[in-house]
């Protein structure tokens, strides 16, 4: 045995010593929290608890150190167990959190009781306009022109009979089920089929208008997956965006969605669409190439929440988990986003007036 190479012996500095190495090989978490001061957030989260009025009962966790469990989730896309194991089994994960080896870790169901409090106080969306409104602050989010677009949040598929579906959409959910609560609370009844380039899709779609300098989300929505991208137009747009041009691709035309384009007096930059009567002419495709130029840099966004936040997968059920979910994962990516221009800008929120 004395011919290998030791690996070394426990000693106070074995964590050091790992974590000094993840350092250097790039550890997103520690990125993000040398930019980002969470206690901004702490007026807002402290929400979610209601102050008691007795103080029977344990304390609960911090809701600082839970909203960062929350952004770990949706960062890494990991289910409430796996969640857990992993703030148990990785030191990143612990120095993200401010947590040692001995400190107690937040367990499943803690962790989905707090976000389901959360979600159903609407405060993702305090928390994601919280931020918003800093980055707009200090000109990150720079009104000089905005990007549309939508991408689906697949959610387990329902094995239904078509039949049931059909009840499902009229809004009247199969009677049987009634007496079948367990199996009830099973069924997603506000998520719907859709198709898009001959592949079928379940679940939800998440809406975002993202701003054209740093592609920052600056306004979002949720619908479920059938909801035409263009039917949110109106939703997403608003007063601060006049006289800005507007981006989109030809899912955006028609009648309807002009007529929002000139009421919120947007520079119209949304692509043209032919049809087979009628098709684009030279000019027009010309015309639609240059404007790609602009209109894929949503597609930078989406692309980081495929790649880097491992997919929009949703695995709760009903359209308020759902708003709640994409609430939350718009807000992680604007986070680690903001990272990113931190990084090549030399910005920090120590450094502002908040």
């Amino acid at each position: 045995m004395n011919s290998y190479k030791r690996t070394g012996t426990t000693s106070l500095f074995s964590e050091s010593y790992r974590l000094e190495k993840l350092s250097k090989q790039g550890d997103p978490l520690e990125r993000l929290t040398k930019v980002v001061e969470w206690e901004y957030f702490r007026d807002t989260i402290e929400k979610v608890h209601q102050k008691k009025m007795v103080n029977a009962g344990p304390k609960p966790y911090d809701p600082l150190l839970m909203f960062k469990i929350l952004i770990l989730q949706r960062y890494y896309n990991l289910s409430d167990f796996q969640l857990e194991y992993q703030i148990l089994d990785r030191l990143t994960f612990c120095r993200f959190l401010g947590l040692s080896l001995n400190d107690k870790v937040p367990d499943e169901n803690t962790i989905w009781n707090f976000r389901d409090k959360l979600i159903s106080k609407g405060i993702e969306q305090e928390l994601f306009d919280k931020f918003s409104s800093l980055l707009e602050k200090h000109g990150l989010i720079a009104h000089q022109g905005k990007i549309i677009d939508a991408s689906f949040v697949e959610a387990p598929r329902q094995r239904n009979s078509r039949e049931k579906n059909t009840q499902i959409k009229e809004g009247t959910p199969p009677e049987e089920w009634n007496d079948q609560p367990n199996k009830r609370r099973q069924k997603d009844v506000d998520a719907r089929w859709t198709k898009k380039n001959n592949q079928s899709y379940f679940g939800y779609k998440n809406h975002a208008k993202v701003d054209n300098v740093h592609k920052f989300i600056d306004t979002y929505a949720t619908t479920d997956a059938s909801v035409h991208d263009s039917q949110v137009l109106d939703t997403l747009l608003t007063e601060k965006d006049q006289g800005q041009d507007l981006w989109a691709d030809s899912a955006y035309t028609g009648q309807e969605q002009e007529n929002t384009i000139k009421k919120y007096k947007v520079k119209n930059k949304v692509h043209q669409k032919g049809c087979k009567n009628n098709p684009l002419t030279e000019v027009q495709k010309e015309s639609n190439k240059e404007k790609s130029k602009t209109r894929a840099r949503v597609e930078h966004v989406f692309g980081f929440m495929e790649q880097s936040m491992n997919k929009l997968y949703i695995r709760s059920i009903g359209i308020k988990r759902a708003i709640g979910f994409v609430g939350l994962v718009n807000l992680t990516y604007n986070l680690f986003r903001y990272e990113q221009v931190s990084r090549l800008d030399g910005i920090t929120m120590s450094n502002w007036e908040m």
